[in-house]
């Protein structure tokens, strides 16, 4: 026995309602391939990568299906309406404010046991529904088939299978979306403990949708439950309900949540064994090899090294024959065009001269790097799409464990690679002392992807006694960071923490090359602009002459401790603006010669551990509050001089005292 629910939706093109634009959430577990159905059911893009967690926001675009206007939601990750994370429960709390029109769940066809717990959740909020069984290739490889038509019975609501990364199933998919439909299909809790959900909902104001399911939760003792009835029902209604659910526990006489989950895993094993078909086939198993080597404690180092070594190569070799082309074929013949007009020294010095817009902002963006991000967002989606990254958080584990972070936040740590921002709001489910150490980890010395790949090509300039050296560095400064923080900040209790690692995989090259288009868009779009207006501001700034008495107040810094040149001034102003165009600048000075070996490599250890880019202070506010972010941010520049300087001193010991 349910709540009273509003009237069925009906989903049938050319209904009374056609014209409304409806709610479809698309929800699952990690790494099911929401996004991409989100990509496929809208046109538009959702960063999609075989690593759990991927999506850490809710992201709404409008979409046309068969002349209907639907509202695709596409969700973070939900393991059942009992949450233990915040990212958990801002989906549960949207699904039940927002009380969507439909819901669609991914189920990766080779863990549909655990995706089953959550369609019992599903189905007793009484939604139209349509299940997607994505991945039915892999499974089929691993021996799972499944009857789609029994499955389809037993639930009452639409199957679709599909291969979500290659579009397969996708006009399947919108035609079932167009005749959706509820589920008659309940699972059965046992007599005493239904009479106790229908007597809890009772107590719940009529208008409050989803009472049972409330209810529900209420009688499980969720520890989210209160907040989102805390802004529905008045304090006084929300104390009466959880002592009739206190009272109700004590009746019943049983642990609840044990009779909970059993009847909902006896309900998911009967499905199961109705619909699922096991056959042993023949596997080579290399990339089940691969991911365990890619895990084991001593293994797992020559992998990451060669999986280090191929992105180093790529990113030296490949972005300097592209760079070496628009050189020549772009800019060379611009500047030669310009020069041969003999504009006055101001216009001249405004457009190609050291701070000009075209050679410091348009072409430092376009020509320098964006050949390396080109090729390092290609390769960094290799690894996403291949399943090496989650291998690696389980490999490194062992080493963040000792600094006070454990497997939850490591993959946090490992996304810092990616986009520092996206990682910082990753670690929103994390206690407080392992968020306040993940979160300084992630803004101090985890280098994002577009910093990361010019970094390595200022490096490659080098020789790999540079990479190695600047890169140790980075991991001793981190090592050492969190030490510390770990030391000073008091414990505040372990969770448990389990996380379904994906397969590995050959990544699909058309996916690899469309994450790689739209991140090189993006960087087109947010950061030209950006270079752009910098360059104009540190030509505005020379020309007034604050530039010359930045430098001289600076000198005693930047020269004396950080044995840097004076101009390097301009790199650091371009860091507050994006780390990218800071980092492009100083490969431009190690290809004109102006920053020696030494020089080089201090410059890109404070580019990388100095201020945070402004998105990441953003984020870091959001989840820390605006007193941490800026205890945290001073912590860090303070830190990353004083570490870059006594690196120099040591450097230049160890080299004899010669600084190339």
């Amino acid at each position: 026995m349910t709540d009273q629910k509003q009237p069925i939706v009906s989903f049938l093109s050319g209904s009374a309602n056609s014209g409304a634009v409806k709610k479809v959430a698309i929800v699952g577990l990690p790494n099911t391939g929401k996004s991409q159905v989100f990509n496929n059911l809208t046109g538009d893009y959702a960063i999609v990568a075989n690593y759990p967690r991927t999506t850490i926001e809710v992201k709404r675009t409008v979409a046309r299906i068969h002349g209907q206007s639907y509202e695709i939601i596409d969700t973070p990750s939900l393991h059942s309406f009992y949450i233990h994370s915040e990212e958990e429960k801002e989906v549960r709390d949207m699904l039940f404010s927002e009380r969507p029109d439909m819901i669609v769940q991914c189920i990766d066809a080779s863990r549909y046991k655990q995706s089953l717990l959550l369609t019992a959740d599903l189905l007793e909020l009484e939604r139209p529904m349509v299940i997607v069984l994505n991945a039915v290739d892999e499974s089929a490889r691993k021996g799972v088939w499944f009857d789609r038509a029994e499955l389809e019975r037993l639930l009452g609501v639409p199957v679709i299978e599909t291969v979500a990364i290659r579009g397969v199933g996708k006009e399947e998919l919108k035609k079932a979306i167009a005749n959706a439909r509820k589920s008659q299909a309940v699972v059965s809790y046992g007599h005493r403990i239904e009479s106790a959900l229908v007597e809890l909902a009772a107590k719940l104001p009529f208008e409050l949708e989803f009472k049972h399911k409330i209810a529900g939760l209420l009688l499980l003792d969720d520890s989210f439950i209160g907040q989102y009835l805390e802004h529905r029902i008045s304090l006084t209604e929300l104390a009466q309900v959880r002592d009739e659910a206190s009272k109700l526990r004590r009746e019943i006489k049983a642990n609840v949540r044990h009779v909970i989950n059993a009847k909902r895993s006896e309900w998911g094993e009967e499905v199961a064994a109705r619909v699922v078909r096991l056959k042993e086939v023949a596997t080579s198993g290399f990339s089940q090899h691969l991911a365990y080597a890619s895990r084991h404690p001593v293994y797992g180092i020559p992998v990451f090294l060669c999986f280090v070594a191929f992105v180093y190569v790529s990113v030296v070799n490949v972005s300097g024959i592209i760079n070496n082309f628009l050189e020549a074929w772009l800019v060379a013949p611009v500047v030669k065009f310009i020069t041969a007009f003999s504009l006055p020294p101001f216009w001249n010095e405004l457009l190609i001269g050291n701070h000009g817009l075209l050679t410091l902002g348009i072409f430092n963006a376009i020509c320098t790097v964006l050949p390396i991000l080109s090729v390092f967002f290609f390769v960094f989606a290799l690894f996403e799409d291949s399943g090496y990254m989650t291998n690696f958080s389980v490999f490194s584990k062992r080493a963040f464990e000792k600094i006070g972070v454990t497997a939850k936040a490591v993959t946090s740590l490992v996304l810092g690679f990616g986009c520092k921002t996206m990682a910082t709001l990753n670690t929103k489910g994390l206690g407080r002392k392992e968020k306040i150490i993940a979160v300084t980890l992630i803004a101090f010395a985890i280098p994002c992807s577009a910093q990361l790949g010019i970094s390595l090509a200022i490096l490659g300039k080098l020789g790999t006694s540079a990479f190695l050296i600047a890169f140790g560095t980075l991991i001793l400064f981190e090592i050492v960071a969190g030490i510390l923080l770990n030391t000073i900040i008091k414990d505040d209790g372990d969770d448990a923490f389990i996380e379904a690692i994906p397969p590995m995989r050959i990544p699909d090259m058309k996916g690899v090359c469309v994450k790689t288009y739209y991140r090189i868009v993006s960087f087109l779009q947010e950061s030209v602009p950006i270079f752009f207006m910098s360059a104009a501001v540190l030509f505005a700034l020379e020309k007034a002459g604050f530039l010359n008495v930045m430098k001289q107040a600076l000198s005693p810094l930047i020269v004396g401790w950080l044995g840097l040149p004076g101009n390097i001034i301009d790199v650091f102003i371009l860091a507050l603006a994006r780390r990218e165009a800071a980092a492009g600048m100083i490969l431009k000075m190690v290809e004109g010669g102006s920053l020696n070996y030494v020089q080089s490599i201090v410059a890109v250890l404070v580019t990388a551990t100095s201020f945070p880019c402004f998105a990441n202070i953003v984020a870091i506010r959001k989840e820390m509050g605006l007193k941490t972010v800026i205890v945290m941010t001073a912590l860090i520049c303070i830190a990353s001089v004083i570490l870059a300087g006594a690196f120099r001193l040591v450097l230049i010991f160890f080299m004899g005292g010669k600084i190339i």
